[in-house]
């Protein structure tokens, strides 16, 4: 049981107002933020990036299907790779539920990686997922938005999370970027975040920050020590139980 401090309902209701008070006080500078965010200056996009899917060539362009808004996530998947990162893929699970409220706001979801188009396609199958994921492996689309850091031309520090930084053992790391196609067909780039910038986007830490033991994680927040992709986190006695608990109720 964790050691807790148990105290009468009339003491849980005043620390829970000093909390409430605390928690308003973060949601309205969350709300600033994010207006502050939105009027970020804009660089107009130069290049004309190209990437692959399962149908062939698809432009930046193409990529907003018909709509003006368009939200990148940088998903790591090398080359080399065989399967997607554990933690992209915790944040890609969270995906489609708001997806198909958000297309309705004039806002599309693409995911972008490195690997080849066939790996992607198959690793989307096998996680259950619906949203467009494309290849980025002919272009310098990951490079111009510094999320991938091949070996054969990786330097002591790289660029990340708009700073120099030791280079990572990794080839790829995560992250988002925002485009804007003005009515001309102008594509602009608005935002991008990198790191922890991604937990806006995970909507399962929203739960566990209200439980007792919350993330769960190590003291570096490293989500290796528990984060599994979905279809391989090992039976650790409950799913059995429950499975007997039902039986016994039938």
């Amino acid at each position: 049981m964790i050691n807790h401090e148990i105290v009468s309902q009339e003491q849980w209701i005043a620390a829970r107002r000093a909390l409430l008070a605390e928690e308003k006080a973060w949601t309205r500078e969350r709300d600033r933020l994010s207006e502050k965010r939105r009027a970020l200056p804009w660089v107009k996009v130069a290049k004309d990036y190209v990437f692959q899917d399962a149908d062939g060539s698809v432009t930046l362009a193409d990529l907003f299907d018909g709509r003006s808004q368009l939200i990148v996530y940088h998903f790591m998947f090398g080359p080399e790779w065989e399967e997607g990162c554990p933690g992209c893929s915790l944040l890609c699970d969270q995906v489609d539920g708001p997806r198909q409220h958000f297309e309705h706001n004039d806002v599309s979801f693409v995911a972008v990686s490195r690997g080849p188009i066939e790996k992607l396609q198959a690793y989307r199958k096998r996680m259950g997922w619906t949203f467009r994921w494309v290849s980025s492996a002919a272009g310098d689309f990951n490079l111009d938005y510094h999320v991938s850091f091949p070996k054969s031309d990786r330097a002591q520090s790289v660029f990340y999370n708009f700073e120099e930084r030791p280079a990572p053992e990794v080839d790829e790391l995560p992250g988002i970027s925002v485009f804007y196609k003005g009515d001309d067909g102008t594509i602009y780039h608005s935002y991008s975040s990198y790191g922890r910038g991604g937990e806006m986007f995970l909507a399962v830490y929203g739960w566990l920050d209200v439980v007792p033991k919350g993330r769960n994680e190590t003291k570096n927040g490293n989500l290796s020590g528990w984060v599994k992709r979905h279809d391989r986190y090992e039976d650790d006695g409950r799913t059995q139980a429950a499975s007997r608990a039902v039986g016994r109720a039938s």
